[in-house]
């Protein structure tokens, strides 16, 4: 598979790529460098009640974990959680175009920005569509069972773009 251009990725994406396929190596396949803010690293490592992304998350050494905070302008601040806002001030800083957020207000701010956005669905499509070997079906199961919430029509939309429907 060819290697695409940079991301940033925020933690709701890396959960629900971690719930979907229970690591991430996905991202590496399709993206030359992904980074993840400082402050993105914080919300993984403090987890949830079970904490399933922490291990994935620390295993993938090939990610670019900062180590430092980011200072983010005062509109992303009063806009956004810290780790959406921190996502896109590092693009941003950085000239990254793409963003990986799956919130609507994080992707609205993104696109408003200039930033070109994508999701954990997104990702997994993309994933399929240049042959990573898994079912968009179970992955989806999965995702639900671990408490991501996706709409119905995205559900659907990612079966049939899948080619599973």
């Amino acid at each position: 598979m060819p290697k695409a251009k940079e991301l940033v990725i925020n933690t709701g994406p890396l959960l629900a790529i971690t719930a979907a396929l229970g690591d991430l190596t996905v991202l590496q396949a399709l993206y030359s460098r992904v980074y993840v803010p400082f402050e993105v690293c914080e919300e993984i490592r403090a987890g949830g009640p079970e904490m399933f992304a922490r291990i994935p998350f620390e295993k993938a050494h090939w990610l670019d974990k900062l180590s430092e905070p980011l200072e983010i302008s005062s509109f992303l601040k009063n806009s956004l959680d810290q780790g959406e806002s921190a996502v896109i001030q590092f693009a941003l800083n950085a000239g990254i175009e793409t963003v990986c957020i799956d919130e609507a207000t994080g992707r609205r701010i993104a696109r408003l920005s200039g930033l070109l956005v994508t999701g954990s669905i997104g990702i997994l499509i993309r994933a399929r569509k240049e042959g990573f070997p898994f079912s968009m079906r179970q992955a989806i199961e999965r995702m639900l069972a671990k408490g991501v919430w996706l709409s119905e029509g995205l559900i659907a939309f990612a079966l049939r773009e899948a080619g599973e429907v």
